[in-house]
């Protein structure tokens, strides 16, 4: 028992989420200002925007724009780059698959960079995260996962990543198949239990007509055919007819 009540440790409450996003949004309001004009190229501004990397990542939030002038600045200066940032920067773009924010963020890492994370231990993340890049893109998803459950370390800080890459997973399936076995859809989005698979469904839809088979869309539906018409007039065809003779 405690013998006195200065003895009674009172731990702070955490904020409300309320004011965790307008903290958030006032960060973004504060950012966007700096990336206007010139100072977006002041490698002074990189603590800044570093931070703001970490917040978008801990807060599940999203700023191409922002972690793009982060990359710029680090090919300006090369000595500032990190890899812990940058690693942080590709993840959130996977976050926004099928769009290309994946690519232009690659193509903003320096060539120089892209040779020293090859043969370094300490620049591993980025290899890694860029072969699960390239996973995710070539639709490769049940090696997506058996992949990232060997690095689960690269998710530390990030919140959100693992639903996010369901929704992109969600988006393929819906746009390439009619029907589509219950056991391969619970593989492609990472070994589902019965109940996540089920809300996973629901959210898109998806219903089980009989068992083990899940019914996605009727892609013939989706087609919109369009008919095209060319109007061509006499007068067009004549002067045409009498330019060849």
């Amino acid at each position: 028992m405690l013998s006195s009540p200065e003895a009674v440790v009172r731990l702070p409450f955490p904020p409300p989420a309320s004011s965790v996003m307008a903290l958030f949004e006032q960060m973004r309001a504060n950012v966007g200002k700096l990336l206007k004009g010139i100072d977006r190229y002041n490698p002074e501004n990189l603590a800044t925007l570093e931070r703001y990397v970490e917040t978008q990542a801990k807060e599940n939030a999203y700023d191409l724009e922002a972690n793009l002038a982060v990359l710029k600045l680090y090919q300006f200066n090369p000595a500032f780059f990190q890899t812990t940032v940058t690693a942080q920067i590709l993840l959130k773009a996977l976050t926004n698959l099928p769009h290309t924010d994946f690519t232009l963020c690659k193509c903003m890492i320096d060539q120089a960079h892209v040779s020293f994370i090859k043969g370094e231990q300490e620049e591993r993340p980025i290899r890694q995260i860029l072969y699960l890049g390239e996973l995710l893109e070539t639709c490769h998803f049940q090696a997506f996962w058996q992949a990232l459950d060997e690095n689960m370390d690269l998710l530390d800080g990030i919140t959100g990543f693992e639903d996010s890459v369901r929704k992109f997973i969600c988006h393929v399936v819906g746009i390439t198949y009619q029907h589509i076995d219950r056991w391969l859809l619970a593989k492609m989005l990472g070994d589902l239990t019965d109940n996540q698979l089920k809300s996973w469904m629901s959210k898109y839809g998806w219903t089980e007509p009989e068992p083990g088979t899940i019914f996605i869309c009727n892609q013939e539906e989706s087609i919109k055919p369009k008919n095209i018409v060319e109007k061509i007039d006499f007068d067009s065809v004549s002067s045409i007819m009498a330019s060849s003779q």
